[in-house]
Protein backbone atom coordinates (compact mmCIF):
# COMPACT_ATOMS: atom_id res chain seq x y z
CA UNK A 1 0.00 0.00 0.00
CA UNK A 2 1.32 3.48 -0.90
CA UNK A 3 2.33 5.78 1.97
CA UNK A 4 0.00 8.66 2.71
CA UNK A 5 1.06 12.29 2.73
CA UNK A 6 2.02 14.21 5.88
CA UNK A 7 -1.12 16.28 5.54
CA UNK A 8 -3.32 13.19 5.38
CA UNK A 9 -1.42 11.62 8.29
CA UNK A 10 -2.08 14.72 10.40
CA UNK A 11 -5.79 14.54 9.54
CA UNK A 12 -5.87 10.87 10.49
CA UNK A 13 -4.11 11.59 13.78
CA UNK A 14 -6.62 14.31 14.62
CA UNK A 15 -9.51 12.01 13.77
CA UNK A 16 -8.07 9.22 15.93
CA UNK A 17 -7.47 11.57 18.88
CA UNK A 18 -11.04 12.86 18.84
CA UNK A 19 -12.58 9.44 18.56
CA UNK A 20 -10.33 7.73 21.09
CA UNK A 21 -11.06 10.37 23.73
CA UNK A 22 -14.75 9.64 23.26
CA UNK A 23 -14.39 5.87 23.71
CA UNK A 24 -15.89 4.85 27.07
CA UNK A 25 -13.82 3.16 29.76
CA UNK A 26 -13.39 -0.61 29.86
CA UNK A 27 -16.65 -2.36 30.49
CA UNK A 28 -18.56 -0.26 27.98
CA UNK A 29 -19.13 -3.36 25.90
CA UNK A 30 -21.18 -2.55 22.85
CA UNK A 31 -20.35 1.15 22.98
CA UNK A 32 -16.64 0.40 22.72
CA UNK A 33 -17.20 -1.86 19.73
CA UNK A 34 -19.37 0.74 18.03
CA UNK A 35 -16.80 3.48 18.63
CA UNK A 36 -14.00 1.31 17.24
CA UNK A 37 -16.07 0.46 14.16
CA UNK A 38 -16.77 4.16 13.58
CA UNK A 39 -13.08 4.97 13.96
CA UNK A 40 -12.18 2.30 11.41
CA UNK A 41 -14.83 3.63 9.00
CA UNK A 42 -13.56 7.20 9.23
CA UNK A 43 -9.92 6.17 8.79
CA UNK A 44 -10.87 4.09 5.74
CA UNK A 45 -12.80 7.03 4.28
CA UNK A 46 -9.88 9.42 4.78
CA UNK A 47 -7.53 6.95 3.11
CA UNK A 48 -9.93 6.63 0.17
CA UNK A 49 -10.16 10.41 -0.20
CA UNK A 50 -6.37 10.68 -0.25
CA UNK A 51 -6.12 7.87 -2.82
CA UNK A 52 -8.69 9.59 -5.08
CA UNK A 53 -6.76 12.87 -4.87
CA UNK A 54 -3.61 11.03 -6.00
CA UNK A 55 -5.50 9.57 -8.96
CA UNK A 56 -6.69 13.01 -10.10
CA UNK A 57 -3.28 14.62 -9.59
CA UNK A 58 -1.72 11.86 -11.69
CA UNK A 59 -4.45 12.41 -14.30
CA UNK A 60 -3.42 16.02 -14.84
CA UNK A 61 0.24 14.99 -15.07
CA UNK A 62 -0.66 12.28 -17.57
CA UNK A 63 -2.55 14.54 -19.97
CA UNK A 64 -0.03 17.40 -19.91
CA UNK A 65 2.86 15.02 -20.60
CA UNK A 66 0.87 12.77 -22.98
CA UNK A 67 1.73 9.79 -20.77
CA UNK A 68 -0.91 7.54 -22.30
CA UNK A 69 0.07 4.43 -20.34
CA UNK A 70 -0.33 6.31 -17.05
CA UNK A 71 -3.63 7.82 -18.18
CA UNK A 72 -5.01 4.42 -19.12
CA UNK A 73 -4.15 3.04 -15.68
CA UNK A 74 -6.25 5.79 -14.03
CA UNK A 75 -9.43 5.22 -16.05
CA UNK A 76 -12.21 2.70 -15.66
CA UNK A 77 -12.59 0.64 -18.88
CA UNK A 78 -16.08 2.07 -19.38
CA UNK A 79 -15.26 5.68 -18.48
CA UNK A 80 -17.76 8.27 -19.75
CA UNK A 81 -16.42 11.67 -20.85
CA UNK A 82 -18.32 14.86 -21.69
CA UNK A 83 -16.48 18.19 -21.98
CA UNK A 84 -18.02 21.41 -23.33
CA UNK A 85 -15.94 24.47 -24.23
CA UNK A 86 -16.37 27.56 -26.36
CA UNK A 87 -15.95 25.81 -29.73
CA UNK A 88 -15.71 22.14 -28.80
CA UNK A 89 -17.70 19.30 -27.32
CA UNK A 90 -16.08 16.00 -26.45
CA UNK A 91 -18.35 12.98 -25.99
CA UNK A 92 -16.27 9.86 -25.47
CA UNK A 93 -17.16 6.38 -24.32
CA UNK A 94 -14.60 4.03 -22.86
CA UNK A 95 -10.94 4.13 -21.93
CA UNK A 96 -9.64 3.47 -25.45
CA UNK A 97 -11.47 6.47 -26.95
CA UNK A 98 -10.34 8.82 -24.21
CA UNK A 99 -6.70 7.75 -24.35
CA UNK A 100 -6.74 8.12 -28.14
CA UNK A 101 -8.29 11.60 -27.87
CA UNK A 102 -5.53 12.74 -25.52
CA UNK A 103 -2.87 11.25 -27.77
CA UNK A 104 -4.25 13.15 -30.78
CA UNK A 105 -4.82 16.49 -29.07
CA UNK A 106 -1.89 16.68 -26.68
CA UNK A 107 0.50 16.31 -29.56
CA UNK A 108 3.91 17.59 -30.57
CA UNK A 109 2.52 20.97 -31.69
CA UNK A 110 0.92 22.04 -28.42
CA UNK A 111 1.95 23.21 -24.95
CA UNK A 112 -0.43 22.30 -22.15
CA UNK A 113 -0.81 23.14 -18.47
CA UNK A 114 -3.80 21.89 -16.46
CA UNK A 115 -4.06 22.42 -12.70
CA UNK A 116 -6.81 20.99 -10.49
CA UNK A 117 -7.60 22.74 -7.20
CA UNK A 118 -10.01 22.69 -4.26
CA UNK A 119 -11.10 19.04 -4.37
CA UNK A 120 -14.49 18.20 -2.87
CA UNK A 121 -14.53 14.41 -2.52
CA UNK A 122 -17.55 12.49 -1.24
CA UNK A 123 -17.20 8.79 -0.53
CA UNK A 124 -20.54 7.12 -1.21
CA UNK A 125 -19.58 3.56 -0.35
CA UNK A 126 -16.52 1.35 -0.12
CA UNK A 127 -16.39 1.21 -3.94
CA UNK A 128 -18.09 4.43 -5.16
CA UNK A 129 -17.22 8.11 -4.78
CA UNK A 130 -17.73 11.44 -6.50
CA UNK A 131 -15.74 14.64 -6.65
CA UNK A 132 -15.60 18.23 -7.87
CA UNK A 133 -12.33 19.87 -8.95
CA UNK A 134 -11.66 23.49 -9.92
CA UNK A 135 -9.68 23.46 -13.18
CA UNK A 136 -7.45 26.22 -14.54
CA UNK A 137 -5.59 25.61 -17.78
CA UNK A 138 -3.33 27.19 -20.38
CA UNK A 139 -3.11 25.68 -23.86
CA UNK A 140 -0.94 26.85 -26.75
CA UNK A 141 -1.60 25.44 -30.21
CA UNK A 142 1.55 26.34 -32.11
CA UNK A 143 0.12 25.07 -35.40
CA UNK A 144 -3.10 27.12 -35.39
CA UNK A 145 -1.41 29.99 -33.48
CA UNK A 146 -4.03 30.14 -30.74
CA UNK A 147 -3.63 30.52 -26.98
CA UNK A 148 -6.53 29.31 -24.82
CA UNK A 149 -6.93 29.91 -21.09
CA UNK A 150 -9.88 29.41 -18.78
CA UNK A 151 -11.45 27.45 -15.99
CA UNK A 152 -14.09 24.82 -15.37
CA UNK A 153 -15.46 22.61 -12.63
CA UNK A 154 -14.81 18.93 -13.17
CA UNK A 155 -17.57 16.64 -11.90
CA UNK A 156 -16.19 13.11 -11.54
CA UNK A 157 -17.37 9.69 -10.46
CA UNK A 158 -14.87 7.15 -9.16
CA UNK A 159 -15.03 3.37 -8.84
CA UNK A 160 -12.80 1.13 -6.75
CA UNK A 161 -11.99 -2.28 -8.25
CA UNK A 162 -9.43 -4.70 -6.79
CA UNK A 163 -8.30 -2.02 -4.33
CA UNK A 164 -7.64 0.61 -7.06
CA UNK A 165 -9.67 3.81 -7.45
CA UNK A 166 -10.23 4.84 -11.07
CA UNK A 167 -12.15 7.58 -12.86
CA UNK A 168 -15.49 6.14 -14.02
CA UNK A 169 -17.00 9.35 -15.43
CA UNK A 170 -15.82 12.92 -15.90
CA UNK A 171 -17.51 16.03 -17.25
CA UNK A 172 -17.31 19.80 -17.27
CA UNK A 173 -18.79 22.87 -18.91
CA UNK A 174 -16.42 25.80 -19.21
CA UNK A 175 -16.80 28.44 -16.49
CA UNK A 176 -14.95 30.91 -18.69
CA UNK A 177 -12.66 30.63 -21.70
CA UNK A 178 -10.49 33.16 -23.52
CA UNK A 179 -8.98 32.37 -26.94
CA UNK A 180 -6.30 34.73 -28.23
CA UNK A 181 -4.74 34.58 -31.71
CA UNK A 182 -0.94 34.71 -31.66
CA UNK A 183 0.55 37.05 -34.22
CA UNK A 184 4.00 35.91 -33.15
CA UNK A 185 4.77 32.55 -31.61
CA UNK A 186 6.30 32.68 -28.14
CA UNK A 187 9.99 31.96 -27.75
CA UNK A 188 9.82 28.40 -26.43
CA UNK A 189 13.08 27.26 -24.83
CA UNK A 190 11.77 23.93 -23.45
CA UNK A 191 8.98 21.91 -25.07
CA UNK A 192 8.30 18.50 -23.54
CA UNK A 193 5.43 17.57 -25.85
CA UNK A 194 7.54 18.66 -28.81
CA UNK A 195 9.74 15.67 -28.04
CA UNK A 196 7.28 13.23 -26.50
CA UNK A 197 3.90 14.10 -28.03
CA UNK A 198 2.45 12.37 -31.06
CA UNK A 199 3.13 13.81 -34.51
CA UNK A 200 -0.26 14.41 -36.20
CA UNK A 201 -1.39 15.46 -39.64
CA UNK A 202 -4.44 17.37 -38.39
CA UNK A 203 -5.90 18.67 -35.16
CA UNK A 204 -9.11 17.24 -33.67
CA UNK A 205 -9.89 19.91 -31.09
CA UNK A 206 -13.59 20.30 -31.93
CA UNK A 207 -14.73 16.75 -31.18
CA UNK A 208 -11.48 15.08 -29.98
CA UNK A 209 -11.34 12.29 -32.58
CA UNK A 210 -11.76 14.19 -35.89
CA UNK A 211 -15.19 12.64 -36.40
CA UNK A 212 -16.41 16.03 -37.63
CA UNK A 213 -14.01 15.70 -40.58
CA UNK A 214 -15.14 12.21 -41.64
Amino acid sequence: MKPISLRAAAALAGCCTILLTSVPAAGGGGNEAASLAELQRQVRELRDIEAIKRVKHAYFRAIDSADLALLGSLLDPGVEVHFIGGDYEWRLQGRDEYVEAIGRNFNSEVIAQHNGHHPEITVLSETEAEGIWYLHDNFYNLSTRLFTTGSAFYHDRYRKVDGQWRIAATRYTRHYEIVTPLEDLPKVTVHYLGKHGRVVDRHCHTDALCRDAE
